[in-house]
């Protein structure tokens, strides 16, 4: 029940994303930037062909297998039973969208259509595929330290029983 909970959810997201990318391609490329949120972002067309800050600029196709290998991995995962951690599911259904939504773009276009930046510290360009991702991301790397943790006091724990 929970594999088709994720699918939906990676489903719902990639559609987000992919209309909020139309909306850009509708308005902001043809508009020009426009700040929201107090100033603090703009609304910026940008066509990026690299990954992350463009990094790897020019590599869309190393790049597109790169994203498809992570979202078969993620999504055998996702559907193999085999993760006992719901968090996990949440984590890797939110790496696998943003994963998704991204490599459509690459697929159809060559490049990552981005639209959000940040106007008050010195940051990328990105989209809501790229927050999808990074949530996902951090959100594992947060898991894997508290594991991590428990599992110290836990051999502490039996240290002591010894």
């Amino acid at each position: 029940m929970f594999q088709a909970i994720s699918l939906a959810g990676i489903v719902l997201l990639t559609l987000i994303d992919r209309l909020t990318k139309h909306i850009a391609v509708l308005t902001v490329k043809i508009n020009g930037p426009k700040e929201f949120l107090f100033g603090l972002f703009q609304f910026r067309y940008v066509e990026n062909t690299g990954a992350a800050f463009s990094s790897f600029s020019e590599n869309t196709e190393i790049l597109t297998v790169v994203t498809l290998v992570i979202i078969v991995f993620c999504l055998i995962l996702l559907l193999s039973r085999k993760l006992k951690s719901k968090f996990m599911n949440v984590c890797l259904l939110l790496v696998t969208a943003g994963g998704i939504g991204n490599v459509i773009d690459r697929i159809m276009y060559g490049y990552v259509i981005d639209f959000i930046e940040p106007l008050f510290v010195d940051f990328a360009v990105f989209n809501f595929a790229d927050c999808c991702i990074t949530v996902g991301a951090f959100m594992i790397i947060g898991y894997e330290i508290y594991e991590l943790i428990c599992e110290q006091k836990n051999v502490k724990r039996n240290d002591g029983k010894n």
